[in-house]
């Protein structure tokens, strides 16, 4: 996978929408915080226009991201929010220029699908991380400190708290993986997730508990279950119960879906729509390690 180059201060990165609605109060914070560490942020040219429950209709939100993609001086974009509408625009993006010339594609959630599918064709990597939309809600600013040392290059070992449904093993392999709703929406498609050999990463936000089976179910039956080395299951936030109670946790849930495998599963990763959302390197090579401690070691250059 290609590394594209890190940051240094003074280098200029873009704040842009692919996604939902965003107020110029929602990026303040970061556009301060990232000054604060010695970036120049720009901001797309539509980014806080409004159509539907979109930031700009398609061929807006389009044009700001091509804009940034393809200018050289702009070293890693954010994606200011999640939402929905990344997929409208996926198959309208010309990435000719990116692939020559690759930069750091930064968000989640919905975001997954630009992870995704530039991992699966182009071989860079991107990442998995807070977004401006989300810095108010982390009062320690430890999800920016993790986006900081991300994009330096710095080395990043997460220790992970333990859980009483983890299953022990070593993994070792590629971080693919993101939000599972859009993974979901995802399958059959030309950005759906490569899961063979890799560590699958994830997360959701909002879904009722029998969503979360069936699409749970949707991963086994495609086969995205059963060649990965390894399962990382971050915050599954606010899940409900239908008009019946299920009786299961979303980990018993998703426990169950992969209880044919031997690979390693860590519950409790500190990543998806909490406030302390650690980076993540998609596609990068990464040592799992489940035991009475448990770590994800070496997101930069692991040697295997």
């Amino acid at each position: 996978m290609i590394t594209p180059p890190y940051l240094k201060r003074n280098d200029k990165v873009a704040i842009l929408a692919t996604a939902g609605i965003v107020q110029e109060s929602d990026v303040k914070l970061a556009i301060e915080k990232l000054q604060e560490i010695g970036l120049q942020v720009v901001l797309g040219d539509n980014l806080f226009a409004q159509h539907l429950i979109y930031a700009g209709t398609d061929a807006q939100r389009l044009h700001d991201f091509q804009k940034a993609l393809d200018d050289n001086s702009i070293k890693a974009i954010f994606c200011a929010r999640g939402g929905y509408g990344t997929v409208r625009i996926i198959d309208k993006i010309n990435f000719n220029h990116f692939a020559n010339h690759p930069k750091w594609i930064i968000g989640f959630s919905d975001i997954t699908v630009l992870h995704n599918h530039i991992n699966r064709h182009f071989d860079i990597k991107t990442l998995h991380s807070a977004m401006p939309f989300n810095v108010s809600n982390d009062p320690n600013y430890e999800a920016i400190d993790s986006i900081r040392r991300a994009l330096s290059g710095t080395q990043i070992e997460y220790p992970i708290p333990a859980h009483e449904l983890n299953r022990a093993g070593v993994a070792k392999g590629k971080i693919v993986g993101g939000n599972l709703s859009v993974l979901y929406g995802l399958l059959g498609t030309n950005s759906e997730v490569s899961t063979t050999g890799c560590i699958l990463f994830l997360e959701d936000l909002g879904e009722y508990l029998h969503h979360l089976d069936r699409m749970m179910m949707s991963l086994k039956r495609c086969g995205k279950l059963s060649k990965i080395s390894g399962l990382i299951v971050g915050a599954f936030t606010n899940m409900k119960e239908g008009r019946y109670a299920y009786d299961l946790s979303p980990e018993e849930l998703i426990l169950d879906a992969v209880s044919g495998y031997n690979y390693p599963v860590c519950f409790n990763f500190p990543a998806g729509h909490i406030s302390a959302n650690y980076a993540l390197v998609m596609g990068q090579t990464a040592k799992l390690n489940v035991g009475q401690n448990v770590s994800l070691t070496s997101i930069y250059d692991v040697e295997l």
